[in-house]
């Protein structure tokens, strides 16, 4: 196998990044990690080699891959079932939902996005409530997910590469104090306690973001 790079930020806080991680961890890959400074403008140096000059970047040889969702079916398609774990469901019309719902969680929500960024999940916790707009964020992100997990903590009968995304989106909220519904509660700390996902989150991170 043709050794596995995945580029990440230094601060170990975007979304998208940690999903890429999830993704190659619940494959059980080898690869190698490597950080950079963002605020640096380390993915526009010589020798990254990702198009968009954007992180999460696979490199595999020469060949280089950005973004999170296109990284997961590169790794469904390059490395499938049976031998490897799955990352999307076996039924087409879940497996759909699945993309469906990370397509969504990238591409709206912005008012909840940023209000409980990352920042507030691996750094300091938010200080202040959420506005109007992200209140209405939050109450459509809760009505989706409730309506799709039922009393599991998985959003189909065998967990997904949605439900790393997911349970982060949930977090923002949940880990700022956020009441929540106890069933949308046990999903995200379920998730949460995952191998996959428990690793990212024992990264070695500085004090305050760099």
């Amino acid at each position: 196998m043709t050794e596995l790079t995945l580029h990440v930020d230094a601060n170990y806080e975007s979304p998208w990044a940690m999903s890429a991680f999830v993704a190659l961890e619940e494959k059980g890959l080898p690869y190698t990690l490597k950080a950079h400074v963002l605020s640096k403008k380390e993915t526009f140096a010589i020798g990254f080699g990702a198009r968009t000059n954007r992180i999460p970047a696979l490199q595999r040889g020469g060949y280089w891959l950005a973004e999170s969702t296109a990284i997961a079916e590169y790794l469904a398609e390059n490395f499938p079932f049976p031998k490897y774990p799955r990352l999307y469901p076996e039924n087409l019309d879940q497996r759909g939902t699945c993309r469906e719902l990370q397509s969504w969680i990238r591409s709206d929500l912005m008012p909840l996005r940023q209000e409980r960024s990352t920042d507030t999940i691996w750094f300091a916790h938010a200080t202040t409530p959420l506005s109007a707009a992200a209140v209405e964020a939050k109450d459509r992100l809760i009505a989706i997910v409730a309506k799709l997990i039922g009393d599991r903590t998985t959003l189909f009968d065998s967990w997904c590469i949605a439900d790393a995304d997911v349970a982060l989106m949930l977090q923002r909220l949940n880990l700022n104090g956020e009441v929540l519904p106890p069933a949308i509660t046990r999903y995200a700390e379920e998730n949460w306690k995952r191998p996959s996902i428990a690793k990212w989150n024992a990264l070695p991170r500085a004090a305050k973001p760099i």
